[in-house]
């Protein structure tokens, strides 16, 4: 490990079929009111709207709704959350959905009692939080983000065109995650595996950086391997119970965050996407997909010796003859296999993007990046590739 750090996660997590248990308990240490955070009302239609209800009414609790919000949750539904919790003087936010409905409550976590404007102080200029908290928990319904085990949220400004993201402190983690993965049977192929491609690309974005042999490259590596025989089986037979499940727990180990720590990062996948979906509202996984092939391909001459490794613990490619150019190339290729296998998006032009936006999402993204620091140019070059 080289990298030096600190690593806490408050998280505690409720997971398999009798999950829902744990509510009850939870929901008795906090306050009167809660106010309930859900998506279009897909959490209606599995049953969990009515548990989570009856749950509250047996505590006595007041429920104050936020409905609808968005698969790219705005700045907008943010502050429409916060009015409602000093409103109502809410006591819990209890997200109940896919990540953007956690990211959403975090958001609001934070801004409601913020003195001036939430979105310069903590998404545009990154100060620390100094003021009060509200408790955020959730009950997760689609796998992908690990947004129902760390800090982050991801939030789009529609007026400036800007989705940006913010990794807090541990103390904006949900105080609780009811993980039941029969909850996600209900969610259609294309965010299952929107999800699941977000889950991979976290990871990812951890490997290809430094050149480490720290425990977190070898974690990483089985979890891929487990999401990749996993995503096999439950593109075949979704409601497989051992591939949800394994499923689900590898989003929250993907980004909890305990895979990346002690070692260099990368993230540009992630920073260009973001402004891809400013831009298209587009699923994120999707967006993912289609840019990480154009760019691994560019990148992986500045960061050979770790293709190379992806190629050979990842995807057990048979090695013999190979130079490190063409293994490292032959990684990749695995990785677009299992891509279009998979029935994941590969070409921005599927996902509502124009060419006229390109230069857009190139010019508005910010310039990161691990083996190789990126420039607008080089950003622009890979999302015609991709497109």
């Amino acid at each position: 490990m080289k990298l030096d750090f600190t690593y806490e996660n408050p998280t505690k997590i409720y997971f398999g079929r009798t999950a829902m248990d744990g509510l009850k308990t939870e929901l008795a240490k906090y306050g009167k009111t809660i106010m309930l955070a859900y998506g279009k009302g897909a959490i209606k239609k599995i049953g969990v709207y009515d548990q989570v209800l009856d749950i509250c009414k047996s505590l006595g609790k007041t429920v104050v709704e936020l409905s609808g919000v968005m698969p790219n949750p705005t700045y907008e539904k943010v502050m429409e959350g916060c009015r409602l919790v000093k409103e109502n003087n809410v006591d819990l936010i209890l997200a109940v959905g896919g990540g953007s409905v956690i990211d959403c409550a975090k958001a609001i976590s934070v801004s409601t009692y913020c003195e001036g404007d939430a979105w310069q102080r903590y998404f545009t200029n990154f100060e620390p939080v100094d003021n009060k908290l509200v408790a955020v928990a959730s009950i997760l319904t689609m796998a992908g983000t690990g947004s129902e085990m760390n800090s982050g949220a991801v939030i789009t400004n529609e007026d400036l065109k800007i989705k940006m993201g913010r990794v807090f402190d541990a103390n904006v983690n949900p105080r609780f995650s009811i993980l039941n993965p029969e909850y996600t049977f209900s969610v259609s192929k294309y965010q299952m595996l929107s999800g699941i491609f977000d889950m991979m690309s976290h990871l990812m974005e951890a490997y290809f950086a430094g050149d480490d042999n720290g425990t977190s490259s070898y974690i990483i590596e089985g979890l891929l391997r487990s999401i990749i025989d996993s995503t096999r089986v439950a593109v075949v037979n979704p409601e497989d119970y051992e591939a949800r499940s394994n499923l689900m727990w590898c989003s929250s180990l993907a980004m909890n965050p305990l895979a990346g720590l002690g070692k260099a990062q990368d993230w540009e996948v992630h920073m260009i996407e973001h402004q891809l979906g400013a831009y298209t509202d587009c699923a994120h996984g999707m967006g993912l997909a289609a840019i990480s092939i154009p760019y691994y391909r560019y990148v992986s001459q500045f960061g050979l010796d770790k293709f190379v490794r992806f190629a050979r613990e990842v995807w057990h490619i048979n090695e013999e003859g190979m130079t490190k150019e063409q293994l490292a190339k032959a990684g990749i290729d695995a990785l677009e296999q299992f891509i279009k296998e998979s029935g994941m998006v590969t070409r921005l032009r599927d996902l509502n993007a124009t060419e006229e936006m390109l230069p857009l999402i190139a010019n508005s993204t910010l310039l990161m990046g691990g083996y190789k620091q990126m420039t607008t140019q080089e950003i622009l070059d890979i999302l015609k590739k991709a497109y």
